[in-house]
C-alpha cells in the first residue's frame, strides 16, 4: 500500500496479501464513515488479483474500492474479473458482496487522485499488463512486478522509460539469476542483472527486488541481495534491497536530477 496525503488509501495489486490488508485497514477505519480505496491493478494473472474477494472491507454495506485496471482487448475489465470471481471457481459472484466495486479500464494515461498523480503505461509481459509511476508531494516511486526482459541486450522500452526516469524507489521484477532466466527467458520476467540496469539507466534513488521466484528461499533471497548490492556499486543506484513480508519504506523529498 503507498501512504501519502489522501485520506483514499492506494493500494498495489490483488494479490494474497491482499486479505491481510483488509484486515489491517478494517479495523484502522474509522467507522463512522463509509469506507473507500483505490486499488491499482497491474494485470490479471492469479497472483495478483486472487486476494481481491478475501478483501474483509468488502463485506461492509456502503464500502466502495475503486479499481483501475489494464484494458483489455477482448473484454472490459468488469467481465473479465466477473468471471474469474463466480462459481465453481468461487462459491459467490463480485456482485454479492455488501461492499461497492467500481472497475476503471486505464490504457496509456495519467489519473489524478487530488495532490497525487498516477502515470499508467503497458510495458512488456505476457498479456495486457500495466506498470504504474505515482508521484506525491515531491516523492516519485515506480511499480513493475512483471516486466520481461529482453531476451538479448539491455534494451529498455520507451514505457519502461518514462516510468521509471529519476523516482525516489523502484518496485521491479527480479525474478530470476542468469541461469533460471536462460531456461525461462520467455515467462515474462526479469532478471536481478537486468533490474539493476533498468534502475541504473532511470537514475533510480533505491531499487527494490521483487516478485520473488518461489523456488528461492530466504537464505537464497538474502544471498542473491547481497550480490545485487555488490554489482550496484559504481552504478547511479543510491539503494538495492530485496523487497520483505511487511517491509516499510519512507521516501525523503524528491532528489534533485
Amino acid at each position: 500500500m503507498v501512504e501519502t496525503d489522501e485520506r483514499t488509501p492506494l493500494i498495489l495489486d490483488a494479490g494474497t496479501g491482499l486479505r491481510a490488508l483488509g484486515s489491517h485497514l478494517h479495523d484502522s477505519w474509522e467507522h463512522d464513515e463509509p469506507f473507500r480505496a483505490r486499488l491499482l491493478l497491474t494485470h490479471l494473472h492469479y497472483d495478483h488479483l486472487l486476494g481481491l474477494p478475501f478483501f474483509r472491507p468488502l463485506e461492509q454495506s456502503g464500502s466502495l474500492l475503486e479499481i483501475y485496471g489494464p484494458r483489455q482487448g477482448d473484454g472490459d475489465l468488469a467481465s473479465v474479473i466477473d468471471a474469474a470471481v463466480t462459481p465453481p471457481f468461487f462459491p459467490v459472484q463480485m456482485k454479492e458482496f455488501r461492499g461497492d466495486i467500481q472497475l476503471v479500464d486505464v490504457g496509456d494515461e495519467e489519473l489524478t487522485f487530488g495532490s497525487t498523480t498516477v502515470m499508467a503505461r503497458f510495458i512488456p509481459h505476457t498479456g495486457a499488463t500495466l506498470g504504474f509511476r505515482i508521484e506525491s508531494n515531491g516523492r516519485s516511486m515506480a511499480y513493475l512486478p512483471d516486466h520481461q526482459a529482453p531476451l538479448e541486450g539491455d534494451e529498455i522500452a520507451a514505457a519502461v522509460r518514462e516510468l521509471i526516469d529519476g523516482v525516489d524507489l523502484l518496485i521491479h521484477d527480479a525474478q530470476y539469476d542468469e541461469e533460471e532466466f536462460a531456461e525461462k527467458s520467455n515467462w515474462g520476467h526479469s532478471t536481478i542483472r537486468y533490474a539493476l540496469e533498468v534502475a541504473h539507466q532511470g537514475n533510480v534513488g533505491t531499487l527494490a527486488l521483487f516478485h520473488h521466484d518461489p523456488a528461492h528461499d530466504d537464505d537464497r533471497l538474502a544471498a542473491l541481495e547481497h550480490e545485487a548490492q555488490v554489482s550496484a556499486q559504481g552504478r547511479s543506484i543510491i539503494q538495492v534491497l530485496s523487497a520483505r513480508e511487511g517491509m516499510s519504506i519512507e521516501l525523503s523529498e524528491q532528489k534533485d536530477a
